[in-house]
């Protein structure tokens, strides 16, 4: 819901920028300059710093794929980051993802030799 809320709020500064300087002050190139400016500052903002927080502290919106051939185990946080375990059959090997703002600074752990499938048995 926090993220709708937010890009809800990016969406009407950048309408009242170019609505104030466009149709108020009759000067539209200034309004579309500006309102891209605040879009891309406000898409920045969001990607780099702002998403995993909304979905971690506030139930924002994330969306991440399992690639494929893998099976999903679990997910867990370390700080605001998110890690992710898969495993891949084929290879009988777990790997642990990180998901960092931004996509950044992302970790991986490999671990071969890992069947968690006969753990469970």
């Amino acid at each position: 819901m926090v993220t709708y809320i937010y890009w809800a709020a990016v969406v009407t500064i950048v309408g009242a920028l170019v609505f104030g300087f466009g149709f108020k002050g009759n000067n539209w190139k200034v309004g579309a300059v500006l309102g891209i400016i605040v879009f891309i500052i406000g898409w920045g903002t969001y990607y780099f710093r702002l998403q995993q927080v909304f979905v971690k502290r506030y139930g924002g919106v994330m969306t991440i794929h399992v690639p494929e051939g893998q099976q999903h185990i679990t997910a867990t946080w370390k700080d605001d980051n998110l890690w992710v375990e898969n495993y891949d059959p084929k290879t009988n090997t777990c790997y642990f993802s990180e998901y960092s703002k931004g996509n950044l600074l992302q970790g991986r752990v490999t671990i071969k030799d890992c069947n968690p499938l006969t753990a469970r048995q």
